[in-house]
């Protein structure tokens, strides 16, 4: 966060040429900011900010919080996911308070591909911001949105349950149109239920429940 304040200022050639100095949170007034989509967050116990001569304030301080997203899992595991993170504060009306990026997307999208995880189940494929303002209660407020698409990674599921399931219908099809005896056939059937039935509890298990539609690998 940066923001300014014209009556912290001073001349540096006055204070032995002190140009910034670091101060608590609760020095001077800081801007009061919200996650829209928070549940459950720590906040950071680095709670100080730095002060330059010129009335510039900056506070960079490191914040873990959930997020609650709408999924769409209907083409799962190939599927791309779109969350938003909204930034407000509605203490302050847009014509006292206004909110910019200091960065664009594109720059903010390579430093956030530093921090993401890449050996996890997700890959951080985009990042789009967009500033505007909202109406409550017959007033204008600012706010900050992130849009970060995510995209899955379908290599494991795959491996796990794609093909498995491919094979065990293949297999189906070959005992059912081989010229193997009734009983044998019987035999083989029971086997593939017991196998189809070992991999629908796997897959029930695996697959996402927060999402209206369930994926199509679910319903076929």
């Amino acid at each position: 966060q940066e923001w300014e304040n014209p009556f912290a200022g001073w001349d540096p050639r006055d204070f032995c040429n002190i140009s910034e100095i670091v101060l608590p949170m609760d020095t001077y007034w800081s801007p009061p900011i919200f996650i829209l989509e928070r549940v459950n967050g720590q906040n950071p116990e680095l709670n100080y900010m730095v002060l330059t001569h010129n009335g510039s304030f900056n506070s960079t301080r490191p914040f873990q919080v959930t997020l609650t997203c709408s999924l769409i899992i209907l083409k799962f595991p190939f599927d791309t996911q779109t969350c938003n993170l909204s930034i407000a504060s509605y203490l302050y009306p847009a014509t006292d308070f206004v909110m910019k990026t200091r960065r664009a997307p594109p720059e903010i999208m390579e430093d956030s591909k530093s921090f993401f995880l890449t050996d996890g189940e997700w890959k951080f494929t985009n990042l789009s911001i967009i500033e505007y303002t909202e109406s409550l209660d017959d007033k204008e407020f600012s706010l900050v949105t992130y849009t970060i698409s995510i995209e899955r990674r379908p290599t494991l599921y795959i491996l796990n349950l794609i093909l498995p399931t491919c094979a065990l219908y293949l297999l189906d099809m070959a005992v059912l149109f081989g010229p193997s005896s009734l009983e044998e056939k019987v035999n083989f059937q029971i086997a593939i239920i017991l196998g189809s039935s070992m991999l629908a509890v796997i897959l029930n298990n695996s697959l996402p429940t927060s999402s209206n539609k369930p994926p199509i690998i679910g319903t076929t």
